[in-house]
């Protein structure tokens, strides 16, 4: 039999093959760089069609969220364009720790990845995309390590600064999933929510905050191997220019309402996670991002608020973090919102698990609910 073909030397691309037995193969994960951090993989397999893979990923009970791996199915396309999930298993026992894929070529490659992988091409298409809609400014806040440029659209008449953020975490792809689906509804002309969401407020929207991380094919840092949502209190140009550039703008607009979009390894389910530990804690803020999560589990089974994160004591927020600090700072009414990597267990769906489809669909709820309670901000 002819020995795979395994390679990722390509955006975001990620994998190390330790051996090659046949059609199986052993491989690892490597670390971002300048960190511990690790779980992202992105990598394709060439062999004839009709070949049965087993590709073995090892290692993996010292990864960044090991939680991550017990009933995950890794996501598999042979277009590059529908990613389904590929049948998984997970043996903490074995190597390290192995998470085992299965799949049958029915082409001469396929691409293998942690989530369906979001590509810098990708989202320079979706900037000049929404950049050349009427009404749509693009800014470019200031340049990434790597000397990428982090972008922000502006759009809307109105007056409430509105903030929406992705991939702070690189490997959360399905954050700027999200922003598609944000995008794509705010352009749309005859969309009333988004009519009436761009006649009451200003919305800044940053697609992805790390791009080098994203190209790098990174999990959760930046090119220096810093975790910018644990900058949000003090960041540099340094370390951290994204979050630098991106809060110096927020200092010039002020934030009313802000959204920081992520991915969770380990809970399957759609969640928001609050800013209920912030020391400057008030009755209506909390009052409107409580009203916010239940009037979205309203509107879409897809999202819930039994499961999710554990709420700070108060005083105990973490201010190194967006939602925090943006709550700290500005008032504002802030928010994390955390997808699944494994699927929505509520509403499973066998062929694709959580998807970008998905994603693009939350974003229009969410962004439908906000414009139902923009006028209370």
């Amino acid at each position: 039999m002819t020995d795979l073909l395994i390679n990722a030397a390509f955006d975001s691309g990620n994998v190390v093959v330790e051996s090659i037995d046949g059609a199986t193969a052993t491989l690892s994960i490597r670390k971002d760089h300048e960190s511990d951090f690790f779980q992202w993989f992105h990598f394709r397999v060439a062999a004839p069609a009709g070949t049965e893979l087993v590709l073995k990923i090892t290692g993996l009970v010292k990864s960044a969220y090991p939680d991550g791996w017990p009933d995950y199915y890794a996501c598999v396309s042979e277009d590059r364009e529908t990613w389904s999930r590929a049948p998984s298993s997970f043996e903490p026992g074995e190597a390290g720790g192995t998470l085992t894929i299965r799949h049958t070529l029915s082409a001469d490659a396929a691409w293998f990845a942690y989530f369906a992988p979001y590509s810098l091409e990708r989202h320079h298409d979706l900037i000049a995309q929404a950049a050349s809609c009427p009404g749509v400014t693009l800014r470019q806040l200031g340049l990434t390590l790597d000397g990428r440029p982090l972008d922000c659209l502006e759009m809307g008449t109105g007056k409430k600064p509105i903030w929406l953020i992705a991939r702070q975490h690189p490997g959360e792809s399905m954050a700027e999933w999200w922003m598609e689906g944000a995008l794509d509804m705010l352009t749309d002309p005859s969309n009333v929510h988004a009519r009436k969401l761009l006649t009451k407020a200003r919305l800044y929207i940053v697609p992805n905050m790390n791009p080098d991380g994203s190209t790098r094919g990174h999990l959760r840092t930046n090119a220096a191997g810093v975790n910018l949502n644990r900058e949000w209190h003090d960041p540099s140009d340094a370390r951290s220019p994204e979050v630098k550039c991106v809060r110096d703008r927020m200092d010039e607009t002020g934030v009313v309402f802000a959204m920081d979009v992520h991915g969770d390894e380990a809970i399957p389910a759609v969640f928001l996670a609050g800013f209920e530990g912030i020391p400057s804690l008030k009755d209506k803020q909390i009052g409107l991002f409580r009203k916010y999560r239940d009037t979205l589990a309203t509107r879409t089974p897809d999202f819930q608020n039994r499961l999710g994160y554990v709420e700070a004591r108060p005083g105990k927020a973490n201010l190194s973090m967006a939602t925090a600090q943006l709550a700290e700072r500005y008032g504002a009414v802030a928010m994390t919102l955390e997808m699944p990597f494994k699927d929505n267990f509520d509403m499973r769906d066998d062929t694709q698990g959580w998807s970008p489809e998905r994603s693009m669909q939350l974003a229009r709820d969410c962004l439908a609910t906000l414009a139902e309670m923009v006028g209370e901000l």
